[in-house]
């Protein structure tokens, strides 16, 4: 078979380990092509990966940095692309088989879309397009006959251990969550937490955005309702559990009370391989877990009181309509308010509260209704706080 991956974001984290797991499997005989690659800002890490995978297209979101690189001549003989209509189309185009989309982001809906319209298999690790729009997504993909496999490694995992098995059977979804660096401190201590202490992240290597997500566990949160409409599930069989550890991924509980998990280094490329060669497994050359070294692994419940994000998440998850894309939205402009050192740590759940206690919902669902919702939480509070 031939492999024609698209990728969005191939500057960050995922977009990087999703080239390496490319270059990986090529060694192994795979005939992989990267057809186009997009990043934001960063020309440099852009060109070096265009040099190396020849792509035909590169995007780049950043409009001066694209204005940059068209007059420096840099990618020369290699077709420039910038602007929303463009991205878009770049994901509509029907010369390659495989979307990794790695956008941060409510960013990353759209081309999503735009690629489940062409019928395209999408290895998603934008979670924001099936927190916002999952419902929308999952009516399309059937129509389109499109297929989404989950990049995430929670999301990965529940996959794995749903594999030959029988939904009515399924008792209980269990995501796990590290805790982040803030494991174990209580309301008052997370006031006058810093960014620089919020940006270390115990055991993942992850952007700006979503570190300060997994440190709120807001990312657990966005996580959950991913999983609601990942796996067709009602909100209630959903729940989190703390595992500073990151060895298991994720649980399965069935009515017979066995539990299934899955396990492994908290590597991400396992689950950009597995997203890419689904439901083949390929053989890799990454470390094996030895559990004799892992000694331990701890679980701890969740603090909804201090982690105020999260009880949000669970909230709006049972909720649906456009409450998920204003969650989302406020989400965003909370963190980057927070990462501008504009607001206190505890105030990114306080935004996000006072934003969904203030929107009216809108129960029939269209791409038009999310957009509206997503830009009229960000105007506001654009207009409050910038």
């Amino acid at each position: 078979m031939k492999y024609k991956v698209g990728i969005l974001g191939s500057t960050g984290s995922i977009g990087q380990n999703s080239l390496e797991v490319i270059k990986n499997l090529r060694k192994e005989g795979f005939d992989f092509e990267v057809v186009f690659i997009s990043g934001n800002s960063s020309i440099s890490i852009l060109k070096k990966q265009a040099d190396e995978f020849k792509p035909k297209t590169v995007f780049i979101n950043n409009e001066s940095s694209f204005k940059e690189a068209k007059t420096s001549g840099v990618f020369n003989g290699t077709e420039l692309l910038n602007g929303e209509k463009a991205l878009n189309e770049l994901a509509g185009r029907d010369n390659y088989n495989i979307l990794i989309n790695s956008f941060v982001g409510f960013a990353g809906t759209l081309p999503t879309i735009a690629a489940i319209k062409a019928g395209k298999k999408i290895a998603l690790a934008n979670k924001e397009t099936m927190v916002v729009a999952g419902k929308l997504i999952n009516e399309l993909c059937a129509l389109y006959h499109s297929e989404i496999i989950p990049i995430d490694s929670e999301h990965s995992a529940i996959l794995q251990c749903l594999m030959g098995e029988k939904m009515e059977n399924v008792k209980k979804i269990i995501l796990t969550a590290s805790g982040g660096p803030f494991r174990g401190y209580n309301i008052n201590r997370l006031k006058d937490v810093t960014v620089s202490q919020a940006l270390k992240h115990p055991n993942w290597n992850m952007g700006n955005k979503i570190t300060i997500d997994s440190a709120t566990m807001m990312n657990k949160g966005l996580e959950l309702i991913e999983a609601k409409w990942l796996f067709k599930v009602s909100p209630e069989i959903l729940d989190v559990v703390i595992h500073p550890q990151s060895i298991i991924h994720s649980m399965i509980e069935f009515h017979d009370t066995s539990i299934k998990s899955q396990l492994g280094i908290p590597d991400m490329k396992v689950p950009i391989q597995f997203a890419l060669t689904y439901p083949e497994r390929i053989k890799t050359g990454y470390p094996s877990l030895d559990l004799t070294k892992v000694k331990r692994m701890d679980f701890e419940s969740v603090d909804l009181e201090s982690f105020k994000c999260l009880k949000l998440a669970y909230d709006v998850m049972k909720l649906e309509g456009t409450y998920p894309a204003v969650l989302n939205a406020a989400n965003e402009i909370a963190v980057d308010l927070y990462l501008k050192e504009k607001i206190k740590f505890t105030h990114i759940a306080d935004i996000i509260d006072d934003s969904l206690s203030k929107h009216k919902s809108v129960d029939t669902l269209s791409i038009e209704d999310i957009i509206e919702a997503d830009a009229h939480t960000r105007k506001n509070l654009a207009a409050k706080y910038y």
